[in-house]
């Protein structure tokens, strides 16, 4: 069975701009893993305003930090996990977590709800880019 990422927005707060959330399955992957107190990804880290996202999945693959603990990555390690696209397949697997957290298990996704999805919050960040102009 394959697993559906879903992408939100969560409003900015007293310590962190407006951040990404992830839902994979219905369930905040970021929020499980950095706990509480912790950050999930801004937008300017995985969706840039150039479009350019790091969530974009190819064949080489490629790293993507998507959070921190409230101590900081630097202290107790990033959340991060390697996202790779296997034909049809979009998967997230080698999860690196912070220190005392549990690592998720590894996600795959169909591509083609992938690429939809990543495009439909691209270009709202373009759309709030241009509203800000």
């Amino acid at each position: 069975m394959l697993n559906r990422l879903r992408i939100g927005v969560l409003p900015s707060g007293p310590r962190w701009a407006a951040q990404w959330q992830l839902r994979v399955d219905g369930e905040d992957v970021v929020a499980e893993a950095v706990g509480e107190g912790g950050r999930g990804p801004l937008a300017h880290e995985i969706l840039p305003a150039d479009g350019h996202s790091l969530l974009w999945a190819t064949a080489g693959g490629r790293r993507v930090v998507l959070g921190e603990p409230e101590c900081t990555g630097g202290c107790c390690g990033h959340l991060s996990v390697f996202v790779q696209r296997h034909g049809d397949i979009v998967e997230w697997s080698d999860w690196q977590v912070p220190a005392g957290e549990a690592r998720p298990p590894a996600f795959h996704f169909d591509a083609g709800q992938y690429d939809a999805e990543v495009v439909r919050v691209s270009a709202d960040r373009g759309r709030q880019a241009d509203a800000g102009s």
